[in-house]
């Protein structure tokens, strides 16, 4: 599976017993499941006691990097050497691995079911605008000296207008340019067809 740097690292703290032990570890991917099946976003979902000892910022870095990981698992129909593969390179040890598979396997179907209820048509993009944005400091660094880039897409779908708003690097933005021009080249082969 490919993942952005931001995902790897949070995935990488979750590795680690010395960010989130093993009750917590257990904790935090039934949280992880629990916020991506409930209908109604729970504030209160990283407030369980096996993880009141982590790091607010660091458990905020985990929880979003293992939901992504999740719904990216889903999203491409992974399987147990997939997932346990994935995991490995981010210095999994096996134990969680397990852990962490038991449960994508217990709310698998279900999360398939969500995503496949999100809809059927994609949205039209109408317009888009960009900004540049340069970070020189944040809370954790003194210095960070990175450029990134907000880009909204305004999209249209079923006569309702909406903007779709993302951040990204200038890594993350190449790769976005590059696979849109492969996908129109693939759209121009086919039409000729």
């Amino acid at each position: 599976m490919e993942l952005s740097e931001s995902v790897q690292r949070g995935l990488q703290l979750a590795a680690e017993p010395s960010s989130v032990d093993h009750r917590g570890f257990q904790a935090l991917v039934d949280s992880c499941f629990r916020s991506l099946l409930s209908s109604q976003g729970d504030p209160a979902v990283l407030d369980e006691p096996e993880l009141k000892h982590v790091d607010r910022i660091q458990l905020k870095q985990v929880h979003s990097a293992a939901t992504t990981f999740i719904l990216e698992a889903v999203k491409q129909d992974a399987d147990k050497s997939a997932v346990s593969s994935s995991l490995e390179e981010l210095s999994f040890s096996t134990e969680r691995i397990e852990i962490f598979y038991s449960s994508y396997q217990k709310h698998k179907k279900e999360l398939e079911r969500l995503l496949a209820s999100i809809g059927r048509s994609p949205a039209r993009i109408n317009d888009v605008s960009w900004r540049l944005q340069y970070n020189t400091k944040n809370g954790q660094l003194d210095k960070v000296n990175e450029p990134s880039y907000l880009i909204s897409l305004n999209t249209e779908n079923q006569g309702t207008s909406e903007d779709i708003s993302f951040t990204c690097t200038t890594e993350q933005l190449q790769d976005l340019v590059g696979k849109l021009k492969d996908a129109a080249k693939s759209v121009e082969k086919a039409s000729q067809m």
